[in-house]
């Protein structure tokens, strides 16, 4: 079956998909309640839209079309208003965070939902490792060309939006060393990582993916997981590397940040995106997951080191003229805050784990963030 055709959509558009955490009140331990919330949920307009995930103790949750940054924050707060009145009449509680510090995978429950069931059986126990939890940004584009161009163009940044995001310093229990140990995970994947360089749509979709879907590998775009793909249906390139923030303030500052940039990369006036960017790809991604915002990258234009931390300062510089046109003043001062002082989630974590001496405690401190900001 030939790749759907890409449905056009208005230039730099967005949405935003948010993974959430479902916990229990007495131990702070995954709950697999996403039947009773979705349920419960169903009986009233929500203010998105609010779906399944792999397994039980999971849910996604997304917002509509959106061109500021003002309406988009309006709708994640309603969303996550709904969803925390609601969690207190189940006496569940949601957080964000990429993963889960202490929960066990084996005791996961993969939802009864076909897709599901048969990503179980083909990835095997990696499909209740996949209990993992992320942000993903669509970005609209007014064709399938400037979507490709976009994907690639956008390599080189993809450190920031993993370093800023990170937010899954803990795993089984213990300190990972990582700020972002939730893209292990998704690394595991055969179809991860990144897209095939290519720049016409015509030659992706009859070329290299009539190839990959003649192999039997694949069927749809829901088959890759790459760091950023192509969504055709959507007319959108999805941007999927970021976990999810504690904050919905967050998780706006971030999707406009990227909605500034992929209008800064419109411009053209950067060198195009090549092949040869992707020498470095793998080790700046990397280093974002592995030192997060302290991490150092390698320009792949200039072949120059610099740190993670300094490459977003700077790109911020450029970005102002985009965010005061786009209104989206207010997310990147969140970026810079971040970036210059406050740190990322995965650092917050750790100082609550530091003061409560507790990994119960760092749970605690993910579902209060998310009701207020941290």
């Amino acid at each position: 079956m030939p790749l759907e055709t890409f449905k056009a959509s208005e230039s730099l558009t967005l949405g935003v998909e948010l993974e959430l955490q479902l916990v229990n009140t007495y131990d702070y331990d995954l709950s697999s309640s996403a039947d009773d919330l979705l349920e419960l949920l169903a009986r009233a307009p929500f203010p998105g839209t609010v779906t399944p995930e792999m397994t039980q103790s999971m849910i996604e949750v997304a917002t509509g079309i959106h061109h500021e940054h003002g309406p988009l924050l309006a709708q994640l707060r309603d969303i996550r208003d709904t969803l925390v009145q609601a969690g207190d009449r189940l006496n569940v509680e949601l957080a964000g965070g990429g993963t889960h510090p202490f929960q066990r995978w084996f005791e996961q429950r993969i939802f009864s939902k076909p897709r599901f069931q048969q990503l179980s059986g083909l990835y095997g126990y990696l499909a209740k490792q996949f209990t993992v939890f992320g942000q993903h940004v669509h970005v609209g584009c007014s064709s399938p060309d400037e979507a490709l161009f976009l994907l690639h163009a956008l390599n080189r940044y993809v450190p920031h939006f993993i370093a800023l995001s990170a937010s899954s310093p803990y795993s089984q229990a213990v300190d990972t060393l990582f700020d972002s140990a939730r893209l292990n995970s998704v690394f595991a994947f055969p179809l991860s990582g990144r897209a095939p360089f290519v720049l016409s749509w015509d030659e992706f979709a009859n070329g290299y993916f009539t190839k990959m879907e003649s192999t039997g590998v694949v069927k749809s775009m829901k088959d890759f997981y790459w760091d950023i793909r192509p969504k055709p249906e959507y007319g959108t390139i999805e941007l999927r590397v970021c976990d999810t923030p504690l904050t919905v303030e967050r998780a706006a500052a971030l999707a406009c940040y990227l909605q500034a940039l992929c209008r800064h990369l419109l411009e053209r006036n950067e060198p195009p995106p090549e092949e040869d960017d992707y020498l470095v790809y793998t080790y700046n991604r990397f280093q974002a997951c592995r030192f997060g915002l302290d991490g150092m990258m390698v320009n792949p234009k200039t072949r120059e080191q610099i740190s993670i931390r300094e490459d977003i300062l700077a790109t911020l510089r450029k970005l102002v003229p985009h965010a005061e046109a786009l209104n989206a003043v207010p997310a990147l001062d969140e970026v810079e805050r971040a970036a210059a002082r406050d740190g990322n989630h995965a650092s917050y974590l750790r100082r609550c784990y530091a003061e409560s001496g507790s990994i119960q405690g760092v749970v605690r401190a993910a579902v209060e963030a998310l009701r207020r900001p941290c």
